[in-house]
């Protein structure tokens, strides 16, 4: 048997919207660089433009599996696993893996393309007051494999990676190895990432991502009421629904393609876009994703006033195993026996067995959990004339997490049912 190369994107991506007031505090670590960057330059937005590209993808892809489901990945954090697994690829094995993460070699030379990564890194790498966004990268390497030094080089300088000395033969111990490594670099959010595990596994590389951020305009926790959220026409839950009056944010309805646009700031310099199409047009938003769509609503997103805006506290999760997603998007010879990853080794004798990622998404309150469930609401009546501007989250939407200072795409979601764990 073929030694085995396992690609743990054991993205570990963890996204708990803190709906809390301005003085609560953020707990946590981030990534440090040598030689931090101030920002992420321009291959940097070069590669996160290509990362939201290869977002709507996989996004599809996703969704397509199992439409009536709830959908929550990090698309930077796979985007980036793979980006780490073409510093060993060689021949067509990188063309078609670089072509799958939407680069186009023409334009962008390889060596561009890793230090767009490592500008990324090092941007995330960065102390915000406000607001925790990091983003890392692991080597699980066999004790019996030598890996070349360029590889190592590489993979410390353009990725920051870690490595650790691992022993493939005992698999549960490996296991628990890699799991904890995940487990603790976001906080216990994500855990037993990885659950099966070849016992003639060479390497395992592993990416991880971890945000945590205050809403610029919390929610008041005493007026969370439990309300109907609709499914389908035919279906419906209750949920603690969170709400805002008379707020002023980005906000943009989109006739063109029948959607309402909300963005909800946080301190620290990034945002959530809320895409609420209306009843029955889920898909043909969904088809409409691309990063062209994403640059014409963030153009056109205005300052508002929204007289009521309604949200509903929820988790979710997403655990995928991507190995038959991505030769939906172009990238399929790392998984056969004409793989070329000859630059971890010098040898061309292994492939990608598998490729797992999980990403959790909490948009909850702080310690209110108890107050939601019994709330009435008393306002005065209001005294203006015409139309309110409401905005109810109670059907299907997207969000779309959105870091200002990278320009990227942390964590993408589909929300069709808050119940649904």
């Amino acid at each position: 048997m073929s030694p085995l190369l396992a690609l743990g994107l054991l993205v570990a991506g963890f996204c708990p919207f803190v709906l809390c007031h301005p003085n609560s505090t953020l707990e946590g670590e981030n990534l440090t660089q040598e030689d931090p960057s101030s920002g992420a330059g321009v291959d940097g937005l070069r590669v996160a433009s290509s990362s939201t590209d290869f977002a709507f993808g996989l996004y599809r892809q996703l969704v397509s599996e199992a439409p009536d489901k709830n959908v929550i990945f990090s698309p930077l954090s796979v985007h980036t696993a793979l980006g780490f697994l073409s510093l060993v690829a060689r021949g067509t094995t990188q063309t078609e893996l670089l072509e799958g993460l939407k680069f186009n070699l023409t334009e962008t030379p390889e060596a561009e393309i890793h230090q767009g990564f490592q500008h990324l890194l090092q941007a995330f790498s960065q102390p915000r007051p406000a607001l925790q966004l990091s983003m890392g990268n692991a080597l699980f390497v066999s004790e019996a494999q030598k890996l070349l030094e360029r590889f190592l080089e590489d993979a410390r300088g353009l990725y920051a990676s870690e490595a650790f000395t691992t022993n493939f033969q005992d698999t549960e111990a490996a296991k628990q190895l890699i799991n904890s490594y995940v487990e603790k670099k976001t906080q216990g959010k994500i855990v037993d990432l990885m659950k099966n595990l070849e016992s003639n596994t060479v390497m395992v590389l592993v990416n991880y991502i971890f945000f945590k951020a205050k809403w610029k305009d919390p929610f008041d926790p005493r007026g969370t009421l439990k309300t109907k959220f609709h499914v389908s026409k035919s279906k419906s839950v209750e949920v603690p629904m969170m709400n805002l009056d008379n707020l002023r944010t980005p906000y943009f309805r989109d006739e063109a393609l029948a959607c309402t646009l909300v963005e909800l700031l946080y301190t620290g310099n990034a945002s959530a876009l809320f895409v609420l199409p209306d009843e029955g047009k889920m898909e043909a938003v969904e088809a409409a994703l691309s990063p062209e769509t994403l640059t014409r609503w963030r153009e056109s997103l205005k300052m508002s006033l929204i007289d009521e805006l309604y949200v509903p506290k929820f988790s979710i999760s997403g655990d995928y195993s991507l190995e038959d997603v991505l030769p939906q998007l172009g990238v399929r010879e790392v998984f056969t026996h004409q793989a070329d990853l000859s630059g971890a080794t010098g040898s061309r004798n292994l492939v990608v067995s598998q490729v797992v990622h999980k990403a959790v998404l909490d948009v909850a309150e702080v310690g209110t959990e108890a107050a939601a469930a019994t709330g009435i609401k008393i306002i005065p009546l209001s005294g203006k004339l015409g139309p309110l501007t409401i905005v109810n989250l109670d059907r299907p939407f997207l969000m779309i997490i959105f870091d200002q200072d990278t320009q990227s795409i942390p964590f993408l979601s589909k929300v069709v049912n808050p119940r649904q764990a």
